[in-house]
């Protein structure tokens, strides 16, 4: 892809002077903008991340939780800050998700710049090990044999885990009941009690629970295998031929930044990925390093968003 179509590239070609500030960058404290609450996984890779980036540039990196509208608030705030590298956002799936839910205040392909993907990882599917089956094929055999009556829960409409869901039950031919939560850990514990089916858990949280026999893995959803489990199956390999679906989450900010810049802080984070130790704690959380250019980030946002369209409106899925 020619760089050319990307909002980068009108930082590409500098002025003297705006190359000695790039060159200078950063003079005072860097801001991440995570657009969730404390605690989260979002929340876990940035302030994993931001005291590399203080190593790195000798000034203080601050996480800054902006929570709201299904993150739509914090990526706004991140989107309309100065062009200057001092403000990023950490974005999750959820940036390419809410273009196609809601009508945003900014053009999610256009008015930001792409810096780096952090991690990624799978969300995996676990069923109560009181239902009948115990691979992902006899779970959609379970549900075609049963249409509407097996349920699933998710974080919430039109949230990553419901999309993951809806796209597999379509990929699958399965009808489902979808049950939303306020949350990942509701959703996960009303599998534990038998409430409801299935949920499509993060790694961190429901690998937990399958290890200590509360329920069942049938698949991630990810292409390969999590490093973590290497037992469990994809969802791809189980019955659902090019399946995938990626949790991740990758640091972008306003569109303008000096390309200067956007290099400098992608090598920091690049480098910042590559030790054995970061690689492990970003594990524990259930996912693993990325890294790559701002042109990769960018395709990937631009595909998913494109996929996530055809999966809202085939399922009909609306924010009430």
């Amino acid at each position: 892809m020619s760089l050319k179509v990307l909002p980068v590239a009108a930082a590409m070609v500098l002025p003297p002077a705006h190359l000695t500030w790039a060159q200078q960058y950063p003079t005072k404290p860097v801001r991440i903008i995570v657009a969730s609450t404390p605690g989260g996984g979002a929340d876990f890779v940035a302030r994993l991340v931001g005291p590399k980036l203080t190593e790195a540039f000798g000034q203080q990196t601050i996480v800054d939780n902006r929570p709201g509208g299904g993150s739509t608030l914090g990526y706004e705030m991140g989107i309309r800050s100065a062009p200057d590298g001092y403000t990023l956002t950490l974005i999750t799936p959820s940036y390419s998700i809410n273009p196609n839910l809601y009508a945003l205040k900014f053009n999610a392909l256009t008015d930001f710049t792409p810096i780096i993907l952090v991690a990624k990882g799978p969300l995996v599917a676990v069923v109560h090990p009181s239902l009948p089956v115990r691979t992902m094929r006899e779970f959609i055999a379970l549900a075609k044999a049963k249409p509407g009556s097996i349920t699933y829960g998710s974080t919430g409409q039109g949230a990553i885990i419901h999309l993951a869901t809806a796209l597999f039950e379509n990929m699958a031919g399965i009808r489902m009941t979808h049950v939303p939560y306020k949350g990942g850990t509701p959703a996960l514990m009303d599998v534990i009690a038998g409430n409801i089916s299935l949920n499509f858990a993060t790694p961190q949280t429901g690998l937990r629970q399958v290890n200590a026999g509360r329920v069942r893995a049938l698949g991630v959803t990810t292409a390969t295998r999590l490093a973590a489990a290497p037992d469990i199956p994809t969802i791809a390999e189980s019955g659902v031929p090019g399946y995938e679906v990626t949790n991740w989450q990758a640091l972008i900010g306003p569109k303008g930044i000096p390309r200067p810049v956007v290099d400098r802080i992608n090598m920091a984070v690049n480098q910042a990925l590559k030790p054995r130790e970061m690689e492990e704690k970003l594990q524990a959380d259930g996912v693993s390093p990325a890294g790559g250019t701002p042109e990769q980030l960018y395709e990937q946002i631009r595909k998913e968003i494109d996929i996530w369209r055809k999966v809202v409106a085939r399922a009909g899925i609306k924010i009430e």
